[in-house]
């Protein structure tokens, strides 16, 4: 049985161990959207007045802690990667034409496309420009790769847009870019700031690119499961838009029959009404696609804790073991 508590309170519940860092989070992203500019403090007040889970972050500073780390630069840090994953959504919902984001309207939808494309860009220059004063060059690299890669996954997924022969391994490698490049920066960043061995650092970011693996193939789960009143927008949003993620995939990969020919055409098509999207989910349970998304994502969770075992126990440890559970049982 799902809890009944808000993603939220559990988040918090489970990253107890550097709470006061995350509240620096906080503080930080605040003051770096703050502006003498009347439009820039608007849209910046209206994108982090709801601090939503802040999961990326929390990824950070409890892999700087697994790492060893207990110095001060680990909030700064964990603030410009939620930062560039603000950016990253902001430029999602421009391309999507998304009117909805966390059951609020899109910055796209409340003030424009022209408006919300340069905010997209301010938050990533001005995250890079911060990320200059980290101690350790190669954090730098790290960020700038990250965003690099974070925009070549989106302009590949708008490729294969409404394309009913992309592969699994082509999804597979359009969500390492968008999503889990951002969380495996995130951990490789906690484990350069520990001064990890290269053999660690590189297991404390597979951790995190597992984690983004999970949660993405889980998000596009929702997007079928989910319920619109917990989601905060239409489900089958992402068909509509055009994306075509692993349950989809699964199920035109599949035999001939049970509806994959169908299935075919609805992804095609732009204008799905009540009757079509119902049809849909027929399709996918019948062929048991959305089953085999869900072991998907639990296969990327178990990897990840096989990893974290290799690493001391700590309540920073123990917490990370949590939020692989937390991926996989959450509702939005």
């Amino acid at each position: 049985m799902r809890s009944q508590n808000s993603p939220v309170s559990i988040l918090d519940g489970i990253i107890a161990p550097v709470r006061p860092e995350m509240d620096e989070v906080e503080r930080n992203i605040r003051s770096w959207t703050a502006s003498p500019n009347p439009l820039i403090a608007e849209v910046g007040r209206y994108l982090f007045q709801d601090k939503g889970k802040r999961l990326r972050p929390a990824v950070l500073l409890l892999s700087s802690r697994v790492a060893g780390y207990r110095g001060s630069e680990a909030p700064f840090l964990a603030g410009l990667i939620e930062v560039i994953h603000t950016a990253s959504l902001i430029h999602d919902d421009i391309i999507d034409n998304s009117a909805l984001r966390r059951g609020r309207e899109s910055v796209h939808a409340k003030w424009g496309p022209n408006i919300t494309v340069l905010l997209g860009d301010f938050l990533y220059i001005k995250s890079i420009g911060l990320c200059l004063r980290a101690s350790d060059d190669r954090i730098i690299s790290i960020m700038a790769e990250l965003s690099a890669r974070m925009i070549e996954g989106e302009l590949t997924e708008y490729f294969y847009s409404r394309n009913p022969e992309i592969t699994e391994n082509q999804y597979l490698d359009i969500i390492d870019m968008k999503t889990a490049s951002l969380f495996s920066a995130a951990s490789r960043i906690g484990a350069a700031l520990g001064r990890l061995d290269p053999e660690s650092e590189s297991r404390l970011a597979d951790i995190g690119k597992y984690f983004g693996m999970a949660f993405q193939i889980i998000d596009d789960l929702l997007d079928f499961e989910g319920r619109e009143e917990i989601l905060g927008k239409p489900v089958l949003s992402d068909l509509a838009e055009g994306r075509i993620t692993l349950p989809l995939i699964h199920a035109l990969d599949g035999p001939p029959g049970d509806g994959a020919g169908r299935l075919a055409g609805f992804v095609r098509r732009k204008d799905l009404d009540a009757s079509d999207r119902k049809a849909v989910l027929d399709i996918l349970r019948t062929r048991g696609s959305l089953d085999y998304a869900f072991a998907k994502a639990e296969g990327y969770t178990e990897k990840a804790r096989a990893l974290l075992a290799s690493f001391p126990e700590s309540p920073e440890r123990n917490a990370l073991l949590d939020i692989a559970d937390f991926i996989l049982a959450r509702e939005t």
